[in-house]
């Protein structure tokens, strides 16, 4: 595994091709109250490239440039909140999204376990550590723990896609799963707008 650690923006040698695995690290959960502080891709290759924001600057023309291209499938575990985050923090309305916690709720209905870790382990038999999910993400730099840390929130979301998209395809629920990513981008921009616990399609 290797780690790349950038201040404020990818460097330009970065490039990502087909799709990226993407999650962010936050000082809290709130959308109105905390503010994004650490931004982790991932080709699935085995390398991670964390870009981290210990002061609340999101210029990052390149990074926002990633976010943006319509045509990078940007995996995310519990997509709803990173990209809620990203609409806030970058203006950036990421399209072509694919969720591996509303695939899992999708597919694998025989359980109530649909967590990063639960994914990993019961999936890929890999045991991730989750020590430092409420670590200070908003530090003037990460520590080694830290960066392990997040870097392994990316790492398997490709593989776990590969996973999942076979359990959909066998259960017959890859176009309802893809029709729920396609509306992620507009769950984020409702709890933005506040809307975030109320069920707007009840009676």
């Amino acid at each position: 595994m290797a780690i790349h650690y950038h201040l404020y923006d990818l460097p330009d040698t970065v490039a990502f091709n087909g799709s990226v695995a993407i999650d962010t690290e936050t000082m809290g959960l709130s959308l109105q109250r905390d503010r994004l502080c650490v931004i982790q891709l991932s080709a699935g290759d085995g390398e991670a490239h964390l870009v981290h924001f210990p002061t609340p600057d999101y210029a990052a023309p390149r990074l926002r440039a990633l976010l943006a291209e319509n045509g990078l499938v940007k995996l995310f575990h519990f997509a709803r909140f990173d990209l809620a985050m990203i609409q806030k923090h970058f203006g950036v309305i990421c399209q072509t999204v694919y969720c591996t916690k509303v695939a899992s709720k999708l597919s694998r209905t025989n359980c109530d376990r649909h967590g990063l870790r639960d994914l990993c382990r019961e999936l890929l038999g890999v045991d991730l550590s989750k020590q430092q999910q409420t670590s200070d993400w908003g530090a003037p730099r990460l520590s080694e723990e830290q960066r392990t840390y997040a870097a392994s929130d990316v790492l398997h979301l490709h593989t776990l896609k590969e996973r999942l998209d076979h359990l959909l395809d066998r259960e017959g629920r890859r176009p309802l799963a893809e029709a729920c990513f396609s509306f992620l981008p507009i769950r984020a921009a409702l709890d933005l707008a506040g809307w975030s616990e109320e069920d707007i399609f009840s009676h």
